[in-house]
């Protein structure tokens, strides 16, 4: 597992390259963070990947700088569904898609604000699947969405800021009949598939809004829901059953 850069235009992202053990070229995934940025948790999703056999790029769209300062930025682009942070996921795409030991099929996976960007990019880009775990939905979604690749999503049940959010994207996936998992966790909160850091300032009221910490123990259905939808749509691994 190394650190590695990205051309992105004429500047240059971090991020942290995931290899699995063996003989490739492997399928890859393209790892989203979440609102935090990049921390050794979202690394280790990147390592979680590998070690299921996809080459996975966690790309710092923060640029090193502290998320605290960036965090507004990035949800500006977000919500407005163009921007520098898209440019880079689209790059860091490519990249991948380009390497000797890639297969060029490539997906992308995000997590809290991350998600919300991995189902965008879906859409935009060429991307052979995406999971998208609690993001926020994109305005005008079936607008957004058309045209987008087949996407698992997981929400949890406790998480205020994201209440029916797992209903309505898979009646839009539905609608434009995009193959889709879409499953929401009635007691799991948000952020429950990993293990983030919450600095002590906002940790009480992230707990209480965001449900974070509850339902941790529906984490491993929702890894092997995506590891079987990227493995049939991402790596193209015929079904034993």
């Amino acid at each position: 597992m190394v650190d590695i850069t990205i051309p992105v235009g004429d500047r240059r992202v971090p991020g942290y390259l995931a290899v699995p053990t063996g003989e490739g070229p492997w399928p890859a995934v393209v790892v989203l963070f979440e609102a935090m940025g990049y921390t050794r948790d979202m690394r280790d999703q990147c390592d979680r990947l590998a070690e299921h056999g996809y080459l996975a790029v966690l790309p710092d769209l923060y640029g090193g700088r502290p998320w605290i300062r960036c965090v507004r930025k990035a949800m500006r682009d977000m919500l407005a569904q163009r921007g520098p942070t898209f440019e880079a996921i689209d790059a860091t795409r490519a990249w991948l898609a380009g390497r000797d030991d890639c297969t060029g099929r490539v997906g992308v996976i995000g997590f809290c604000m991350g998600g919300g960007f991995a189902l965008v990019a879906a859409a935009r880009y060429d991307f052979q699947a995406a999971a998208v775990n609690y993001g926020i939905l994109p305005r005008d979604a079936e607008r957004a969405l058309e045209g987008t690749c087949p996407v698992v999503a997981s929400y949890g049940g406790r998480d205020r800021t994201l209440r029916n959010a797992a209903r309505r994207l898979r009646h839009t996936l539905t609608v434009l009949d995009v193959t889709h998992d879409v499953k929401e966790y009635p007691e799991s909160g948000h952020s429950f598939l990993t293990n983030p850091e919450i600095p002590r300032p906002f940790s009480p009221i992230v707990k209480i809004v965001f449900g974070i910490g509850t339902g941790r123990e529906h984490a491993a259905d929702a890894w092997e829901r995506i590891f079987a939808f990227f493995d049939e749509h991402v790596a193209q691994k015929k079904s034993t059953t």
